[in-house]
């Protein structure tokens, strides 16, 4: 018997962004079938993005972040040893071995180690409180720490020194940053870009110290941090230091086992990213590249993953060198840098447009003859997908037009049709324009060119390059979006279905009886704007009716049998004896069947139509509402009990999930709304999986929006913090108006956030700065509705004409239907459905 040979070893340290990267190049050539993979991780996870790590304390779960696609590894063959660091490397026998003791043989070894945070050798730099800010399980430490603790300061003002600062505000803490250099982010933005940075990230609240060192950590009784010492002889009170103050290659492995690095750290590569031995690779941080430099953003280390896999197959490609360019939000504020930023070329000019009242700074720096060689953009960087890939041509047309605002100067009709086809749009992955126009959709660019999945800066420019749909009417009825038909119906105050499609309506449709998707869709438009133009809110009134979904129909959730489900308002969850009583003998006495929901409600199941209004009449006269279960509306605000009965709570979360309810109960909306109030930062109501989340803080309420839990679950991201009760609501009246105002048919908050144009940052844009102007519409459109409110139970009860639709049988008022039937089951009521049998009666 013939054995078969063993397939070449390939043995990788390290599973960080570019690990994960390089074991994907090799699937994406059939490597993994043809080689046996081992992967040797220092950490408890598996690769995560650190681009967006700060998300965290947004939201985001270590899952979320998680960049390692379900399924990949088992699915590809390849061991993944987690909690597992190699140890040693035997370049003679080609051997690795790890903590664990095992030894790995390789006819191939790839270091994708990384770097290492630097700290500072100062006294104290390795006191409790002490911190860098590098990994999950150092965020996870942080958070922990940071909860007995009011202050907190971050050694080093780059792009992580940033970040680290935005996470300890965000946690409460009164934060301070200190920096060598003499301006925040040095190595990015200029002095002028670095002045604009530091007056908006001071007016946050931030303390800000540049041009000074830290002497040393200071220490309290107990051996933990309580201040620090600065080079300019001050000191400063902190509970909490984070040392950000760069990173350095992590190479040890390589300088033991005997390759060369470089004077300055980095494990040095040739242009096929190969070490001075042929059979071990280095890839990102660990790596000096074939230029001298070690690369610390990642698209280098995609780059060089991409090229490391090439060379494995014997392909031709190299590395040798990479775009510096990045663009990232700190702390909300947009910072981006590209090319020669700093004007380091002989001869180079500035172009510089600076606006300090608004935090906007922008300088391009031109060659003598007219080229673009770099530039800086502080608090406005939307014109970066554009610039950047215009660096080293002439611009079309001059570069004082690119920095000046709208308004000023003569128009600039620039965009990505200026390109050319070899601009590089996506530098995380070095797609050019020509491969992004190649494909039809944003999901088709990102699956085939993986364009869009990493900083994300370049989807702007994608959207701007991909074919526009060649309808985007809402249906076969109306040429326009649902977006597009509530501005028509706002503005214009229609409140009639038919004046609306008659007048607005494709040529083909006027006159016609619309259909099943422009109807309920102008009739919730109609319902959420008619405080506002003065139409009747009850949505089965009139012309109304017909337009209705089919639960709306009856004020009901039809169910599986023909019955309907009832169920009551209870706001906040909260729920007094006498009341619970009586939902329990109206289910008694109807025969309903009982279920407490999710959104802490109870559900009464069973009813038929005719009864609807009896069960109803029970509950309005012990003082119920209804809870619009059955309509695009508002449904629940959850609420744990917060601080008035839990030891954990900071806030009373009762009395704020009541008040949320109370206000936007009824309000019709493209897709139901649901909402949550935690007490604190346990999130015991689920906030973070709602429409829109309150979680309480000590300092009053952070609001979360976009959140979803059902079939394509989305946790949601944080909109604004520590707001007071007012601000609270004021931001809650503005993002449900807008969403309301701008979203799709039958979209969830959630779908809309992903597909708004600039996300999340556009919309705080809108909602919290009011950018557009449109804050006191919204808050005015809302007012409306509070102030025109009625219980629909209570409206249809009230009036003998309403209530004659409440029958099984139109011909025959009082008769219930006879194929609605029950059977017992677990002492209650369950549907008795007819059991369809095919090929002869059931047995």
């Amino acid at each position: 018997m013939t054995v078969p040979e063993p397939l070449p070893a390939i043995v990788l340290i390290g599973h960080g962004m570019v690990g994960q990267r390089y074991l994907e190049a090799l699937a994406e050539r059939g490597a993994t079938r043809t080689h046996r993979i081992t992967v040797l991780c220092e950490e408890p996870r598996p690769a995560y993005d650190r681009v967006h790590l700060t998300s965290y304390f947004s939201g985001s779960t270590p899952e979320d972040l998680s960049l390692t696609p379900a399924g990949f590894i088992e699915e590809h063959g390849i061991e993944l040893r987690l909690d597992d660091p190699a140890e040693h490397v035997d370049t003679g026998a080609r051997t690795v071995t790890s903590r664990s003791g095992q030894v790995f043989p390789y006819d191939v070894l790839v270091l994708a180690t990384g770097s290492y945070p630097f700290v500072p050798p100062v006294p104290g730099k390795d006191a409790p409180g002490c911190f860098v800010y590098r990994t999950i399980e150092d965020l996870l430490a942080i958070e922990e720490y940071a909860k007995t603790r009011s202050s907190g300061a971050v050694v080093g003002g780059g792009l992580l020194g940033l970040e680290a600062a935005g996470a300890l505000q965000g946690l409460g803490l009164a934060t301070r940053i200190v920096e060598f250099a003499p301006r925040l982010m040095p190595v990015q933005v200029d002095e002028g870009g670095g002045a604009a940075l530091l007056r908006t990230i001071e007016s946050m609240g931030l303390t800000v110290h540049t041009g000074v060192g830290t002497q040393e950590v200071l220490t309290g009784e107990d051996g933990s941090v309580r201040g620090m010492s600065l080079s300019d002889g001050s000191t400063v009170d902190t509970e909490l230091v984070v040392f950000s103050a760069g990173v350095r290659p992590r190479d040890q492995l390589a300088r033991a086992a005997g390759l060369a690095v470089g004077e300055r750290g980095g494990i040095t590569v040739d242009a096929r990213c190969r070490t001075s031995d042929p059979h071990v690779y280095a890839i990102g941080e660990c790596a000096q590249a074939v230029d001298g430099r070690v690369y610390g953003l990642v698209a280098p280390g995609y780059e060089m993953a991409e090229t490391a896999a090439e060379d494995l197959l014997g392909r031709e490609k190299e590395f040798t060198g990479a775009d510096l360019s990045t663009k990232l939000k700190l702390l909300g504020v947009d910072v981006a840098s590209f090319g020669d930023a700093h004007g380091a070329a002989e001869g180079s000019l500035d172009v510089v447009w600076s606006d300090s009242r608004s935090g906007v700074y922008k300088k391009l720096v031109v060659s003598a003859d007219g080229i673009l060689l770099g530039g800086v953009l502080v608090g406005d960087a939307d014109s970066y997908g554009l610039l950047r890939p215009l660096t080293g041509s002439v611009p079309p047309v001059a570069p004082e037009q690119l920095v000046l605002p709208a308004g000023v100067g003569a128009p600039v009709a620039l965009g990505p049709s200026a390109l050319p086809d070899t601009a590089v749009i996506c530098s995380c992955h070095n797609v050019t324009k020509k491969a992004i126009t190649a494909c039809a959709t944003l999901p088709e660019v990102k699956k085939c060119t993986k364009a869009g999945t990493g900083c994300g800066s370049c989807l702007k420019v994608i959207g701007q390059l991909l074919p526009a749909a060649a309808d985007k009417g809402l249906c076969g009825c109306f040429p326009y979006t649902r977006a597009e038909l509530y501005e028509i119906v706002r503005t214009r105050r229609l409140v009639s279905y038919r004046e609306i499609l008659d007048g607005h309506g494709r040529a083909e449709a006027r006159g016609g009886e619309g259909c099943e998707v422009c109807k309920p869709a102008v009739g919730s438009i109609i319902a959420s704007l008619a405080p506002t133009l003065g139409a009747s809110g009850y949505v089965l009134d009139g012309e109304q009716a017909a337009l209705q979904d089919t639960n709306d129909h009856f004020l009901a959730n039809l169910q599986r049998n023909g019955s309907y489900s009832v169920v009551p308002r209870i706001p906040g969850g909260e729920i007094t004896p006498d009341k619970l009583i009586v939902i329990g003998e109206v289910a008694r006495d109807f025969g309903l069947y009982t279920k407490i929901t999710g959104g802490q409600r109870i559900d009464l199941f069973g009813a038929s139509v005719d009864q609807l209004p009896k069960i109803w009449a029970r509950l309005v006269e012990a003082g119920f509402e209804s809870g619009h279960a059955y309509g695009k509306a508002l449904r629940t605000v959850k609420s744990c009990v917060g601080q008035t009965w839990c030891r954990y709570g900071v806030q009373d979360s009762v009395r704020m999930a009541i008040d949320l309810e109370l206000r936007y109960r009824g309000l019709r909306a493209p897709h139901k709304l649901k909402s949550a109030v935690s007490g604190c930062a346990r999130e015991c109501a689920e906030a973070q999986s709602k429409d829109f989340g309150v979680i309480a803080t000590a300092s009053g309420w952070n609001l979360y929006v976009g959140g979803n839990g059902g079939a394509t679950p989305r946790h949601a991201d944080l909109l604004a913090q520590d707001l007071s009760d007012a601000e609270l609501v004021r931001l809650i009246d503005r993002f449900l108006m807008f969403y309301i105002r701008t979203a799709d048919r039958l979209e969830r908050t959630s779908t809309w956030l992903d597909r708004l144009e600039g996300g999340l940052d556009h919309l705080r844009d809108v909602v919290v700065h009011d950018s557009l102007g449109l804050c006191a519409e919204l808050e005015a459109l809302m007012a409306d509705h509070v102030a025109h409110y009625r219980d629909e139970w209570a409206e249809t009860l009230s009036d003998p004409d309403r209530l004659r639709r409440f029958v099984s049988f139109v011909n025959a008022p009082g008769a219930p239907d006879p194929t609605v039937k029950f059977v017992p089951e677990r002492d209650q009521v369950k549907p008795d459905l007819a059991v369809l049998t095919i090929g002869g009666p059931a047995r």
